[in-house]
Formats: structure tokens, sequence, C-alpha cells
């Protein structure tokens, strides 16, 4: 069975231009010019991955894509005149497995195409926690503990001192990932890769960004320091 793939798009000339590349690839496409009809198709078929323009009739893109992945986990990359960090991070946070900026090379999108079908299939990748095998017993439970900090990993939540903080899944991600491996210095590829998935192709600083939200919900309410910057190699947590 083909590779199926939605084109959410609503400049035509691009979207069919892609959509020719598709085709001569192999691929199974079918295409959308707003956001309803995009939602719609996305919800009532089965697809291998949408590529999801952001600036769309109807609905926007994120709109669209918080909607389906109400539903469905179907991967999604973000095409984006925007090209601001916070515009990514918002998009990755959302659920996209990735977002490419245009005007973009056909090649580029391809390869970003291979990398999110291909680890489509690699389930628990992007959680798996595996750099530093010495835990507490505390800790073999799912639960982190750093100070007056707690990370609870099988209900989801975080607090300090007592009082819960909001994070998003990927801010989330990022804190236990740190936590298990605090006193070693993780490089930001290090950390982009167990974030946001191996193999992923976006830029780097996208990994600050998620690091200034951790510190403005613990280091600036609670008054600690609790990431620190070790610079030209990466980030650490240390006791």
């Amino acid at each position: 069975m083909s590779t199926k793939i939605l084109i959410v798009e609503d400049e035509e000339k691009l979207a069919r231009f892609i959509e020719l590349e598709l085709l001569h690839e192999g691929y199974d496409v079918n295409k959308a010019g707003d956001g309803r009809t995009a939602l719609d198709m996305a919800l009532n078929e089965d697809y291998d991955l949408i590529l999801l323009d952001i600036m769309l009739p109807g609905l926007n893109g994120l709109e669209v894509l918080r909607r389906l992945h109400n539903d469905k986990q179907t991967p999604v990359i973000l095409l984006t005149a925007r090209d601001s960090v916070m515009d990514k991070v918002s998009g990755l946070d959302a659920g996209a497995v990735d977002y490419i900026t245009k005007p973009f090379a056909i090649e580029e999108l391809l390869a970003r195409i291979r990398v999110a079908l291909k680890f489509r299939h690699q389930p628990g990748a992007e959680s798996e926690g595996t750099l530093n095998a010495t835990q507490t017993a505390k800790e073999e439970e799912g639960v982190q503990v750093w100070g007056l900090l707690v990370l609870d990993e099988k209900k989801r939540k975080v607090a300090y001192d007592g009082h819960e903080i909001s994070l998003t899944n990927r801010e989330f991600l990022m804190l236990k990932i740190l936590l298990e491996n605090r006193d070693i210095v993780l490089s930001r590829d290090t950390l982009l890769d167990r974030v946001c998935g191996y193999d992923y192709i976006g830029e780097t600083n996208v990994v600050d960004v998620y690091i200034r939200h951790l510190r403005s919900k613990i280091d600036d309410v609670f008054g600690v320091k609790m990431i620190q910057t070790v610079r030209g190699a990466g980030y650490v947590i240390r006791r």
C-alpha cells in the first residue's frame, strides 16, 4: 500500500507543484485549500502524513492541528512563511513533528517527509530517557526529585514545594531528560534529538526557547537557579 499524504495549502500553484513532486516520488496525494475542508478530510480518512500551511482561510493551520490531535496522531509538517522561533515553537507544541519555512527547496521538503515517515514507525523514541541508568528507587517508579522539585512521569505532573507547575509536553520532556541526567552536560543537539525526535532537521535554537520557558515557570517564580548554562557546551542540572 502506498504512503498517503494530504497537502493543505491555499496557494494553488504551490500545492500543485508539491503534488506533482510527491506523485513522482510514488506517494498517494490528496489536497485541500482551506482549514475546514482539511480538518474534515484528516478526520475521516487515514493519512500517513499531512503537510499543513499555517495561514489558511476558514481555520488556520494551528487550529486544524489542535483539533486533529484531539482525535488522531497523524504526523504533521507545518509549511509556514513565519520564520520566528516562537512561531516554530508554537507549532511544535501544538503537535507538529516538524516545520519548514517558505520558500523552501523541494529536496529539503522531501528529506523532511522521509524523516517524519521513518520516525512514525519508531514509537517511544522521543520519550526514552536512557542517557543515565543511575536512578533512585523513587525515580524507578517514575518520580524524579531535585530539591523541592518533583516530576511525576506517570501522572505527568510537576510541582515545586507543593505548587503545581503547568508545562507543555515538550517542556515536560526536556525537564525530565535534564533531571534523569543531572550533573551531565547535555548539548543542544542532544536535547533537540531527545525532545523533538531523532533525525530532526530543524534549528537547535528552539532548545533555548524551551529552556527559557522552564526558567520563567520555575526559576523566576520560585527564586531558584535550576538549569545551568555551560557556555559552548549545553545545559545541565546540578545538585
